[in-house]
């Protein structure tokens, strides 16, 4: 997607399928977080859009995982790899198991220390790890058990303050190099996603001190840049990186901005203040604008021009909404449809041109997990595991509601025509299969 007019393709593809490019085109990997365009759309045209975890209605298999984490899977080929934490001996672990079966094929031990302060709906394992053809990249945060105040709290307390590890693995599980990018401090915990770009692995370092956005060298771990960030304030935000307006553009929020960076060296090409102090969720690209939906204490939409250059703050927001209490999933963009959870577990429909808002509606308990675009629908996954499938539309028209029967924290991985969850306790493989379930690792 290096152009306007090839995301517009590429969206009218989403809607409307594939059948253009042949049935050979529709399998892809799911290889970092929010998939291969870092957005949560998937060209799978495949999909079982119909399953029950209490039956095994389309449950390929599941496997019971060892220990606790909320970062999500990644597929590539025939391999699965998680972030998994084993509470019990300290342990942050890189897990690679078989696509096909669910059986581990190798784990490896990335990092063992106290286990850090986070919030309640964090996990110790909650990045999610970014593949290439021939290695595989994690981070987790690295303690020594010392505390320190908290800061940017209403009620204070103590915080475990340490250093990001990055740590990069053969594909068959040998470690290629470890690196501590930098310091890491904050109240909520740790979140980190790998992006992968060229020769680089990006890792975004926004915390309560001296914070950064930082790019490592793909074989060595080296750090190539390292960019300082204005405000340091927590935020858990994975960068999008788009090639539009004649540049490669990395647009994240954070730190009490939302930036436009050069990938290659790190520097602005534009910023907006604020509109808010905290970030979760990663921002979404139509063709036209870059959409920001996320904050807290306070909450807004965004609809931003991306041609601009220094503060654009006055001149490249097309429109606002702040009504709306959206804080951790990540949205998506359909077509002229901007959905977007928040956290209460209310869905919402925007128009990308207008900011319109055309429905809101109850879909949820509570949304963790980002959202997709898979087969021209919106996929909401809520707290409960429940997903509904959302067909584009001015109306609110829900075709499909499908229970897991476990809670999920975690965002989808949509690869080689099935769909990868990962719940409180197992892996699940749902696609077109039997109706009984086979499970595994027990």
């Amino acid at each position: 997607m290096s152009t306007p007019a090839s995301a517009k393709f590429l969206l009218f593809c989403l809607v409307f399928g594939l059948s253009c490019l042949g049935s050979g085109a529709t399998a892809e990997d799911w290889p970092g977080w929010r998939g291969p365009r870092g957005d949560g759309t998937s060209l799978e045209t495949t999909i079982p859009e119909s399953w029950d975890g209490a039956t095994g209605r389309n449950i390929v298999w599941k496997v019971k995982l060892p220990g606790e984490g909320h970062g999500s899977p990644v597929v590539a080929g025939d391999a699965i790899y998680l972030a998994i934490c084993l509470p019990e001996t300290q342990e942050r672990v890189l897990v690679c198991l078989d696509r096909q079966s669910g059986k581990i094929r190798w784990h490896e031990t990335v990092v063992k220390s106290p286990l850090e302060v986070k919030h309640n709906l964090n996990s110790h394992a909650s990045g999610t790890p970014a593949v290439d053809n021939d290695s595989v990249y994690v981070a987790f945060l690295e303690i020594d058990g010392s505390t320190a105040p908290a800061k940017n709290v209403g009620t204070p307390r103590p915080l475990t303050p340490g250093k990001i590890v990055v740590a990069a693995y053969d594909l068959n599980g040998h470690k290629k190099w470890l690196a501590r990018p930098g310091d890491f401090s904050s109240v909520h915990g740790f979140c980190s996603n790998p992006v992968l770009f060229e020769n680089l692995v990006i890792i975004n370092g926004d915390h309560d001190g001296e914070s950064y956005i930082a790019a490592l060298d793909r074989e060595t771990g080296k750090t190539v840049w390292k960019e300082p960030r204005a405000h340091q304030t927590r935020s858990y935000v994975t960068p999008l990186i788009r090639d539009v307006a004649g540049r490669t553009q990395l647009v994240f929020s954070g730190s009490k901005s939302i930036v436009s960076l050069d990938p290659r060296t790190g520097k602005p090409h534009w910023t907006i203040d604020g509109p808010t102090e905290q970030f979760v969720a990663s921002m979404v690209f139509d063709g036209e604008h870059f959409f920001m939906a996320a904050g807290f204490p306070t909450y807004h939409v965004l609809a931003i021009r991306p041609d601009g250059t220094g503060n654009v703050s006055e001149s490249h927001v097309d429109w606002h909404v702040k009504n709306v209490a959206c804080y951790v999933p990540s949205p998506v963009v359909i077509g002229n449809y901007l959905y977007v959870a928040d956290d209460r577990g209310t869905a919402n429909c925007f128009d990308t041109k207008t900011g319109k808002r055309h429905w809101q509606a109850r879909l949820g308990t509570h949304y963790s997990a980002s959202l997709a675009s898979v087969q021209g629908k919106a996929w909401f996954i809520d707290d409960d595991g429940v997903t509904k499938l959302i067909e584009p539309g001015e109306e609110l028209k829900v075709v499909a509601e499908n229970a897991l029967g476990e809670t999920v924290y975690s965002s989808p991985a949509f690869a080689q025509g099935s769909l990868f969850l990962r719940g409180s306790s197992h892996l699940y493989r749902i696609g077109e299969s039997k109706s009984s379930a086979t499970e595994s690792g027990k």
